[in-house]
């Protein structure tokens, strides 16, 4: 087939040549590559172009330009559509001449047919033929051409009002409440606006908590506590509930590392005989806003910058610290981040809060409020933030891998459910609101009262099918507990829902997905829609009729034992969009957790905040952020200044108090197992004596469930991993051997392992506060000479003359898990 332009020249075909050299074109972006992507321009050197062309010229000076193609319609329509776009060209003149036979012509006359009917819309003349037209005008930059093409779609947000998506001026910080402790309402265009714009703002990946790991396991609760909830899975001592638990970061994308400092979700969906319940929360009791239309504003701030994807999972960057200096509300979640609860050493090693107050509703309708607490049975444990770092470039999949090792090992996890439970009436009594979700209750006021015991024992099959595809809302509510008005729960309500349609690609079917479905049957009127997987018998699916006998029949509180609103729920007041008055204190509680924390735990903290606001560029910002931590602390305003070259702020005392609360530090108890705890020993591969050793210390560790690895120059019968692959972000506590002592000491590089190495893995782990123990005198004087300390000046050192004291040493400094006695303090700190 051949396609031929006509195109008259100036001046002949001997002025052709060189206006051919001209690059004169259009890409049309996302073409196929097999279609030709430039009509004139060297298209030898085109890897995607027609080889087969020539050019010649007719009686009457016009230049003819052919190709050889197989010419399909849909070859043949692109070629038409890129003719019309490149200036002054006119189909309807310049397709000349076809050739071609049989069917094809007569298809190919059709789509010409079609295409002069169109040409009629563009009319001008050939660029070629216009001697004032200057080629050279389309030797601007591509770079300057896109510029001016994208100038009109630029938006400028200085010196401008909020407005709508449609041009309405608005104001976007407060959801529309009936009263200002009223619920979220449905007419809130503005915050539906706002949160479902959000929620499709990635695809297909989670907007937040992309990173995350899950399991199987399954509840067990302790006693049939009807006397307080409805919930079928609370009914029965013994009683057990299968669950799924996915645990994840929040920030980073899909590909982040698991170690970034960050709120850890926790979310689990308990399968139980009345319908799905998911209780979707994170390993930190209070979250950083109090009205979920400010959602797409925190996450917008903390998310790597948009001009260039800067940093990734991290907050230690400008836009971070403005919001969080401007929305004082963040205060208390931020300092519960930069403790260590922002890097546990494991999911296995957190708590889990469902952050709300909700209720619990008897059968009666009498209600309570309460608050979710997963209690680790593991004990609470966190890294070091340079050991965080490390583990991010050395072991991204840290906490993903231990979760799963755990459970292969058998030595699944567990968690203890808890709620707090408080009367309705007192939902002011303690000096704030229950319904503001950065307030916790202290344990002293409403204690913990213990339901059921939680494990996880089995790994998905899939990680995209369950872990992946796992799709937890907090609307997945079952009878027997209710929601409150906490304005972000309620916008989480919407936004959850909404979110998961748009990670179906629409469909409104996520919830037949293996994972997402109930062990309970499923009986409404919910049709069609992509994905359906479900095949309808009835056909009469509307309510009410008759011609299906009235079914499915409509489940309440005294029929069919459906779900039902707390009964002496009420909503009074007027429609306003702000937050109650009661809502306006950020700063006592932050400050009651940093009482709590040991002094420790209190300069890690501000050494987190000392790294992250080091970061800042922007000198404003600094300052505001003192302001804020000057509202808590001025002692922990002067220690960050100090590190930023600012003036100290003078005291601002209003909220500034001495109380303290129990249960909140992590690092003031020790742990009641060491399951799963790796311990690196320290060996030779060339030394049968230091491996027999080796061999002795994972036969006695083991026995408490220990992971013990042996490290040797190269790998043989007794070594599990090298020198050059070992790193102290591995293991919980080190051994050195026996006849390992001139690795450390040696002072000779070898050629299988870095320079330094099994020094290092030392060294480190005594900086980051773990155990570190060596068997024998020359081993004992090794690590010494190593780390630098005496034995004796530190109980987290041990050295003895067998593996048995050892092995006693090692097992009670993993219990202590960190010695923090290792760690500097500020001089002065209050």
């Amino acid at each position: 087939m051949l396609i031929s332009i006509q195109c008259p020249l100036p001046g002949g075909v001997g002025q052709a040549g060189p206006g051919l050299q001209r690059p004169v074109r259009r890409h049309i972006s996302n073409a196929s590559p097999v279609i030709v992507m430039s009509f004139f321009g060297f298209w030898e050197n085109h890897p995607f172009s027609v080889k087969t062309h020539t050019e010649s010229a007719d009686a009457g000076g016009n230049f003819i330009l052919s190709y050889h193609t197989p010419l399909t319609p849909l070859f043949f329509s692109f070629c038409c559509f890129y003719l019309r776009q490149v200036r002054d060209i006119h189909i309807g003149h310049y397709i000349h001449t076809m050739h071609g036979g049989g069917s094809s012509m007569k298809r190919l006359l059709t789509w010409a047919t079609l295409v002069g009917s169109m040409s009629a819309v563009t009319k001008a003349a050939c660029p070629f033929a216009d001697p004032n037209y200057h080629l050279a005008k389309r030797d601007e930059g591509a770079s300057q051409q896109t510029e001016n093409i994208l100038e009109e779609y630029e938006v400028d947000d200085s010196n401008a009002y909020m407005s709508s998506d449609v041009g309405g001026p608005m104001e976007d910080q407060n959801s529309l409440k009936a009263g200002y402790r009223g619920s979220t309402l449905m007419e809130d265009w503005i915050f539906r606006q706002k949160i479902q714009h959000f929620d499709h703002e990635r695809i297909p990946e989670r907007a937040v908590h992309a990173r995350g790991a899950g399991a199987h396991g399954t509840f067990t609760s302790y006693a049939d506590w009807s006397n307080i909830t409805a919930a079928s899975f609370l009914g029965g001592a013994g009683k057990k509930t299968p669950v799924f638990v996915r645990f994840s970061t929040v920030a980073g994308s899909r590909g982040s590392a698991d170690t970034a400092r960050d709120v850890h979700g926790f979310a689990t969906r308990f399968y139980t005989d009345e319908g799905n319940f998911d209780i979707v929360g994170n390993n930190i009791p209070v979250f950083f806003i109090q009205d979920a239309i400010r959602f797409p504003d925190l996450i917008h701030s903390v998310k790597p910058s948009p001009d260039n994807e800067v940093p990734q999972a991290a907050t230690a960057h400008d836009s971070a610290w403005d919001f969080f200096s401007q929305q004082p509300s963040t205060m208390h979640t931020l300092f519960w981040a930069m403790s260590g609860n922002g890097i546990p050493r494991s999911y296995r090693h957190m708590d889990g809060f469902g952050v709300h107050t909700f209720r619990f509703v008897t059968d009666d309708g009498n209600s309570k409020l309460i608050k979710w607490h997963f209690k680790t049975k593991q004990g609470k444990a966190s890294l070091v933030w340079e050991e965080a770092q490390v583990l991010a470039g050395k072991n991204a999949d840290f906490h993903r891998q231990d979760l799963w090792d755990a459970i292969e090992s058998g030595n699944g996890p567990e968690w203890e459910l808890s709620v707090q439970i408080v009367d309705e009436e007192k939902a002011l009594a303690f000096g704030f609101d229950l319904l503001d979700p950065t307030k916790i209750i202290p344990e002293e006021l409403a204690p913990l009262v213990p339901l059921g015991i939680m494990k996880l024992d089995r790994n998905p099959t899939n990680y995209f099918a369950e872990t992946e595809q796992v799709m937890y809302q907090p609307g997945h509510i079952v009878r027997g507990v209710d929601f409150t008005e906490d304005p972000l729960l309620q916008g989480r309500l919407f936004s959850y829902l909404d979110t998961q349609l748009n990670r179906n690609q629409g469909g409104p079917n996520f919830e037949q997905i293996p994972i997402n479905r109930p062990v309970s049957p499923v009986h409404n009127n919910n049709r069609d829609g992509a994905g359906q997987m479900l095949i309808h018998k009835n056909v009469y699916p509307y309510t009410p009729n008759t011609l299906n006998g009235g079914y499915p029949l409509q489940a309440n509180q005294t029929h069919g034992k459906g779900f039902f609103t707390a009964p002496n729920r009420i909503v009074d007041g007027k429609l306003v969009r702000a937050l109650s008055p009661t809502f306006d204190d950020h700063w006592s509680q932050p400050r009651l957790f940093y009482n709590s924390l040991t002094r420790v735990e209190q300069q890690f903290l501000i050494n987190a905040i000392r790294f992250e606001a080091s970061h800042l560029k922007n000198e404003q910002v600094k300052k505001n952020v003192l302001e804020q931590i000057n509202r808590v602390s001025n002692d922990v305003a002067k220690r960050v200044a100090v590190a930023l070259g600012l003036e100290a702020p003078a005291p601002d005392p209003a909220f500034y108090h001495n109380n303290v609360t129990a249960g909140l530090s992590i690092f003031n108890g020790t742990l009641p197992t060491i399951a799963t705890l790796r311990v690196g020993v320290l060996a030779s591969s060339f030394n049968d004596g230091s491996l027999a050793q080796a061999r002795e210390l994972k036969e006695q560790l083991s026995k408490e469930g220990v992971v013990v690895t042996v490290v040797g120059e190269v790998l043989k019968e007794g070594v599990g991993q090298t020198y050059s692959a070992a790193d102290a972000t591995g293991y919980d506590a080190v051994v050195v051997t026996d006849g390992a002592e001139g690795l450390l000491t040696g002072g000779k590089n070898s050629p299988l392992f870095p320079a330094g190495r099994p020094g290092q893995i030392l060294v480190d782990s005594y900086r980051w506060g773990k155990p570190v123990a060596a068997v024998g005198e020359n081993a004992g004087q090794a690590l010494e000479q190593t780390v630098g300390v005496s034995r004796g000046q530190d109980e987290g050192v041990v050295v003895g003359e067998g593996v048995e004291q050892v092995v006693k040493g090692v097992e009670e400094g993993l219990r202590v898990f960190r010695y923090l006695g290792r760690f500097a303090v500020d001089e002065g700190a209050e």
